[in-house]
């Protein structure tokens, strides 16, 4: 699953509106891109006092600070390719989904991708199914988990 993890001053994203904007271009990111279900996806807002945040020793920043951790485990990128296009190509589709959100808006930002051992995740307790595979795209149809043959 991707998962999102967007540090932010409380002045930024404070409705649900701004919320659900970069969560629905961050889900059409990997399900246009990807074809990965939906529910994979998981963004986490969560707002930092302005004293928690430290930026080159200092706790003020000429411009709010926004910090985001993404987790990636349903699709790593050595598992597509280990070419460095590849990288540079997930860091573009990063960038553009970001862009109407953070960058347009005149924040500082700075991201990082992780990327999880796939062995190591389950969804409801099921090993989700292999990328694109036929009971993947069961689950991108349903936009749940479903048990399959090989989910133990």
């Amino acid at each position: 699953m991707p998962l999102w993890q967007i540090y932010h001053p409380k002045d930024a994203f404070s409705d649900a509106e701004s919320k659900q904007a970069l969560s629905a271009d961050v889900v059409k990111m990997y399900t246009t891109q990807l074809g990965l279900p939906a529910f994979y996806v998981v963004v986490q807002f969560i707002a930092m006092p302005e004293e928690s945040v430290w930026v080159g020793g200092l706790s003020k920043t000429e411009k709010p600070f926004i910090r985001i951790v993404i987790n990636h485990v349903a699709v790593r990128v050595a598992n597509i390719s280990d070419e460095d296009a590849v990288y540079k190509q997930t860091c573009e589709m990063v960038d553009a989904a970001l862009k109407p959100h953070v960058e347009d808006k005149g924040y500082d930002w700075e991201y990082h991708l992780d990327e999880t051992e796939r062995r190591l995740w389950k969804v409801n307790g099921l090993v989700p199914p292999p990328w694109k595979s036929e009971a993947e795209q069961q689950w991108v149809k349903t936009n749940r988990p479903l048990s399959w043959e090989g989910d133990h």
